[in-house]
């Protein structure tokens, strides 16, 4: 670390507590946090925060002295005070598209590392265009997608790359099976995705320039990485995809997390490709769930329909414990490269709150802690900022990384 931020008085500022995820990812902290780990809250209302500080001492008595911090994502100057005091700071506060530029922008100018669970690829690719180069410049690590959105896949891809042959080309595909219930916050930033796909022209201009600007700036030019364009199709029984049933194209933010993690590193081999699925079990509910994307994409394009979409959830509600305690996630991974063929698994309980905001405390503490990160600035994967370093913490506290099957290819 550089003697700045040495000098700083916290590790991790994690903004945005008072949430549904932020309190989640707090509460981790106070379970999981070494007792030399200087961390503290920050939030635009003090009184919510002291709120939260006192749930979190029930938790740890210790903590009843957690340093509180004012600042609001919609006034810069709290933001940069917010971003020069710590070393790496964590934001909950979403949709990212309407909340998250200020947080970043502070970051990049004050060589703060960032992360954030956002999965709204537009707002990527605004930190990109907007941030990237200043990042670069003074050293600060911008880390997107960093909870299930897109932790299990990107270092998932990285875990099983690393045991296919070197030096040729590679081709990996990730199927998803997946149960639990969005939260408010969730649902609130999908129906703002939909509505600026359907209605907005200025997100393909910046996609253009992304396209033309990003892979210059992640790996060499003679490397060529491709994302597949999968379609619905049976799957075998038996098969190595751990699913019988139907593995259905998804659309999310997750394939583009791991193409870049591919330009950035070697390891990838000099040709690569990814192919991303959700596998569903039954054919009636593969049917059901493009029904039911297609109605939400429908109802978030006119604005009088997605203004009523967003008022039958209020941000910061979330599923009970109970129903999180039934939830759970499992991503097969099948790579093939250099005659060889490897299938590993991710997996772990309730995605979408209890293990993202697992992923997100360990990958903060990863950044601020773990000693031999690999060298990496600017806007950066979770496989190029940590690799290896965060999937063992990540199995260390419970999710599973393995091996299931490795020998020559078909």
């Amino acid at each position: 670390m550089t003697d700045i931020s040495e000098a700083r008085r916290h590790d991790v500022v994690l903004l945005g507590a008072t949430g549904f995820t932020g309190g989640l990812t707090a509460e981790y902290l106070a379970r999981h946090a070494p007792a030399d780990l200087r961390w503290a809250l920050a939030g635009r209302n003090r009184e919510k925060l002291e709120t939260v500080r006192e749930r979190l001492t029930g938790i740890d008595a210790r903590l009843a002295d957690l340093p509180l911090l004012t600042a609001d994502t919609g006034d810069p100057v709290s933001l940069r005070t917010l971003a020069r005091s710590t070393r790496v700071l964590v934001t909950t506060v979403g949709p990212y598209l309407r909340y998250g530029d200020g947080p970043v922008a502070a970051c990049a100018e004050a060589g703060t590392d960032y992360l954030d669970l956002t999965g709204e690829p537009e707002f990527v690719d605004r930190s990109f265009l907007r941030h990237h180069e200043r990042a670069m410049s003074t050293g600060a690590r911008l880390v997107h997608c960093c909870g299930f959105d897109s932790i299990p896949h990107d270092l998932g891809v990285l875990f099983t790359v690393n045991r296919l042959p070197t030096g040729v080309p590679l081709r990996v595909r990730g199927y998803l099976a997946v149960s639990f219930a969005p939260s408010a916050g969730t649902v609130h930033s999908a129906v703002g995705m939909l509505g600026r796909r359907a209605t907005a022209a200025a997100g393909a201009a910046e996609r253009r320039r992304v396209e033309e600007h990003r892979p210059a700036g992640e790996g060499p030019a003679d490397r060529r990485v491709r994302g597949e364009r999968p379609r619905p199709r049976r799957l075998r029984r038996g098969g190595p995809e751990a699913a019988d049933g139907w593995a259905l194209p998804m659309p999310t933010v997750d394939p583009q997390v791991v193409l870049r993690s591919a330009r950035a590193l070697e390891r990838y081999g000099p040709d690569f490709s990814y192919a991303h699925h959700l596998a569903v079990k039954r054919l009636p509910k593969a049917v059901g769930l493009a029904g039911a994307a297609a109605g939400l994409a429908a109802l978030s394009g006119p604005r009088i329909t997605r203004e009523w979409l967003l008022t039958r959830t209020t941000p910061g509600e979330g599923p009970s414990p109970e129903q999180r305690a039934r939830g759970w996630f499992r991503v097969r991974f099948v790579g093939e490269g250099g005659g060889r063929r490897v299938v590993t698994e991710v997996a772990g309980r309730e995605p979408g709150y209890d293990e993202t905001s697992k992923m997100l405390a360990e990958a903060a503490m990863c950044l601020a802690l773990d000693e031999g990160l690999p060298k990496s600035s600017g806007q950066v994967t979770t496989a190029a900022a940590m690799g290896g370093a965060l999937i063992d913490r990540l199995t260390a506290a419970g999710i599973r990384f393995a091996v299931v099957e490795e020998g020559p290819a078909d």
